[in-house]
């Protein structure tokens, strides 16, 4: 009866990991580390598991002195930290310093007594300030840069789900403007009336897009559902009526036009969006590994919705592209000789590879002028261009080349997309190139193109050739 109720306990925790955002490793592995945890604890069922600070620490020990290496004792301990949150909904306070004590044996490769989180207090605070690049929690850093602790808690979540820092600072910006219009100083202490009262405040008043208005229910159904672990009620909120647009797109003219205003690194910039169809993040953060001269292939990876996909590389654009390789390589040198030269790596890359980041291959293909320290780990580093560099060159360029159209680096892609179909492309291809889910995204460029090919004339044109 307790193999039973065991085996579906197990199968409710999996069915939960199914919809968590955690790697697939992860849901294979840690309802094994969760159920060994629970023999270990020799519970019948995990249903009355007892999920303690000391119990994980000596659970830890156990561990060790069977041999089990540093990252495997690490993922238990992370495996229990998810049991908990997922199904109890409960954070579990300090296993954050074993955690980083575990991290660092593990990237040291030195396997002591302390390895099992019991060091000292200032043993553990220097451990955790040593692997601060890979911890995406890193409190101090947390601390420093959010002081409200309300959400702080929130970004806190975001980052142990893996949101993007776009979507976190979103959502935040969200959260402060619910809480302004509520008037309290908590966000707890608001419910469901004055959710809906700001939501559909958004459509009526503030006459925003519908992704907008979903962004800003998407960061308040965080807050409340994942955060503070307060199931809501059926919110009847008035949706925005506001419509989609159709995109600006260039005509074949004004990109020539356009082209000629642009030099060195941002007529690559330029070139990537309007001739392989990168989005501008997605041009700005390539790296040197993701360009392939010989097939003439980009990867974009971890695209918009942390999809990748192939684009082709135009052959203009190589010779461009093999110099500012080059120049990758000079600027990688002579961060290395000052002691620096690793990037940023997703996900848990920098863990499992604790020297790729270093790496030629993995450096920004468009590396910043200037040092940067890191707003999640706070470490010093070279990242991509800033966005502003090139939006302030773009917006130059328009006005240079007078087009009177209200165009945005975005409206390159737009133009990609239209003139491949104009060409013949088929839109199946077109779709694969964007990116795009679902065609129907993609067909919404059919509504602009210039449709030259279609035998028909305006009455207008026929009046005055006959007058």
């Amino acid at each position: 009866e307790s193999s039973r109720c065991l085996i579906v306990s197990l199968q409710k925790y999996r069915s939960l990991l199914g919809v968590a955002r955690v790697s697939n490793n992860d849901r294979t592995w840690f309802p094994r580390w969760v159920q060994r945890y629970q023999s270990f604890l020799q519970k019948t069922t995990l249903d009355d598991l007892d999920v303690d600070l000391e119990q994980i620490k000596e659970f830890s020990r156990s561990l060790r002195d069977n041999g089990t290496p540093a990252w495997q004792r690490l993922q238990a301990v992370r495996a229990i930290e998810n049991y908990q949150k997922v199904v109890h909904r409960l954070g579990i306070e300090g296993v954050q310093q074993v955690k980083c004590r575990l991290h660092a044996v593990a990237k040291s490769g030195e396997d002591s007594a302390a390895s099992a989180g019991m060091g000292s207090a200032a043993e553990n605070r220097d451990a955790r300030l040593s692997v601060g690049d890979a911890l995406i929690d890193d409190e101090r850093v947390l601390a420093e840069c959010e002081p409200d602790e309300e959400l702080r808690a929130v970004r806190r979540a975001l980052r142990v789900q893996r949101y993007a820092l776009a979507t976190e600072e979103a959502y935040i910006g969200w959260l402060k403007r619910f809480r302004s219009s509520t008037g309290n100083e908590s966000l707890s202490s608001s419910g469901e009336a004055a959710i809906k009262e700001f939501i559909t405040d958004l459509a009526v008043n503030g006459n925003v897009a519908v992704s907008t208005q979903r962004q800003a229910m998407s960061a308040l159904l965080f807050y409340y559902q994942k955060v503070l672990g307060r199931e809501l009620e059926f919110l009847d909120v008035q949706v925005s009526q506001k419509k989609r647009r159709l995109p600006v797109v260039l005509s074949q003219s004004e990109i020539g036009r356009l082209a000629e205003q642009f030099h060195g690194r941002s007529r690559l910039l330029f070139g990537l969006m309007y001739g392989a169809g990168l989005r501008h993040k997605e041009a700005r953060r390539l790296r040197v590994k993701d360009v392939c001269f010989d097939q003439r292939v980009i990867t974009v990876r971890d695209g918009k919705g942390e999809k990748d996909r192939l684009t082709m590389l135009p052959d203009s654009l190589a010779e461009g592209l093999r110099r500012q390789v080059e120049h990758c390589r000079r600027v990688h040198g002579s961060d290395q000789e000052t002691g620096l030269g690793s990037v940023y790596l997703p996900y848990a890359l920098a863990r499992k590879y604790p020297n790729a980041g270093s790496e030629f291959c993995w450096q920004y293909l468009f590396p910043s002028r200037q040092l940067s320290r890191d707003p999640r780990s706070g470490s010093l580093r070279r990242h991509y261009v800033s966005e502003s560099v090139f939006c302030k060159v773009f917006k130059k360029a328009v006005k240079a080349a007078a087009i009177d159209k209200p165009a945005t680096p975005h409206a390159l892609r737009h133009s990609f997309a239209t003139h491949m179909l104009e060409g013949g492309a088929d839109i199946r291809t077109v779709q694969e190139l964007l990116g795009h889910e679902d065609v129907s995204t993609t067909m919404i460029y059919t509504h602009v193109m210039n449709r030259a090919g279609v035998a028909a004339k305006s009455p207008l044109d026929q009046f005055v050739a006959e007058s």
